[in-house]
């Protein structure tokens, strides 16, 4: 099949069918005898997975190891599962920040709605964030 139907097959774009290609994370297609892309039906499946891997917060270079490991024969599970891991730590400290950004923004919140507005006469400051760097 040629790279447009591909991608209307998989809702994957052609510049990043090409894109994939350029990585070498899709393999470079056959070509017909006047130089269209013609893929195999396999395609469709290797598209999906990369779609699938990204969409579970792998990155492409994680996705190309997954699928080189593939490629040689072997089986790529507790290597995927060590990638998907590692996001999982990565996530849960991304979450642990973000909420002591929550508490220290709901504290200016709080602060501010106590503050006088008329007493705010710092001309390049606003007294909600200099009264949480006092705090």
């Amino acid at each position: 099949m040629k790279i447009g139907a591909l991608a209307e097959l998989t809702g994957v774009t052609t510049k990043t069918i090409r894109y994939y290609e350029s990585l070498g994370i899709l393999p470079e297609p056959m070509r017909t005898e006047s130089g269209y892309r013609n893929y195999e039906p396999a395609a469709v499946e290797q598209l999906a997975f990369i779609r699938d891997a990204q969409a579970s917060g792998l990155t492409l270079a994680e996705i190309t190891t997954i699928i080189e490991i593939k490629r040689s024969g072997k089986s790529s599970c507790a290597h995927t599962t060590m990638l998907l891991e590692r996001h999982l730590v990565d996530i849960d400290s991304q979450i642990e920040r973000l909420q002591e950004t929550r508490g220290v923004l709901m504290s200016l919140v709080e602060r501010a709605k106590s503050l006088d507005a008329s007493s705010c006469v710092d001309p390049n400051r606003c007294q909600t964030i200099l009264a949480a760097e006092k705090q």
